[in-house]
């Protein structure tokens, strides 16, 4: 099976349901910016000193935002019912995050103030695929503004940017390594 189709030269893609989309409709933003999401997700992954991270929630996420993506890139409700295999994003997604970010929080220090990424490369790594979550983010609800979008992929898009700040704060607790926390003097 060869891997180029050349249905996308001059400047479309087909869509789950077979619609043709140019492609910097916002309906490719969005899933676009998920499956990047989704690389930075599998950097974190791979990163060496990723020792101290629940692989498992990071394989979950991973599949997740497959999910998501699928969802995303469906251009009608009738193709995803269409599509049995296709799981859905329920509360138990968010919820799972919301278990591994108090699990996580349980012995941070209070934080009063901003920090500035970074600290080592995978403690950044997190704080870039927390942006790009935020960015997913925003793509989505412009989507939403034109069709509809289940509203469990907003909450777990979100609940994921929380759910990555805090792993990138965990680790840096876990590795020893100093927040450097941003305050407004220069």
């Amino acid at each position: 099976m060869k891997i180029y189709t050349k249905t996308g030269d001059k400047g479309t893609t087909g869509l789950l349901g077979g619609n043709r989309v140019s492609k910097d409709d916002n309906r490719l933003e969005a899933y676009g910016t998920v499956d990047e999401l989704n690389s930075w997700i599998g950097m974190i992954r791979s990163c060496p000193d990723s020792a101290d991270t629940n692989i498992t929630d990071l394989i979950y996420i991973q599949r997740s935002l497959f999910t998501i993506c699928s969802h995303l890139a469906s251009d009608n409700q009738n193709a995803i019912a269409e599509l049995p295999v296709l799981p859905k994003i329920t509360n138990e997604h968010f919820e799972y995050l919301e278990i591994a970010i108090d699990r996580m929080n349980e012995n941070l220090p209070e934080l009063k103030n901003f920090i500035m990424p970074g600290g080592s490369q995978f403690i950044a790594s997190c704080h870039i695929a927390r942006t790009v979550c935020r960015r997913a983010e925003r793509r989505i609800i412009s989507l939403s503004k034109t069709t509809t979008i289940d509203e469990n992929i907003i909450i777990f898009i979100n609940r994921l940017s929380d759910y990555l700040f805090v792993l990138a704060r965990y680790c840096s607790y876990k590795q020893n390594v100093n927040e450097i926390l941003w305050n407004n003097a220069l």
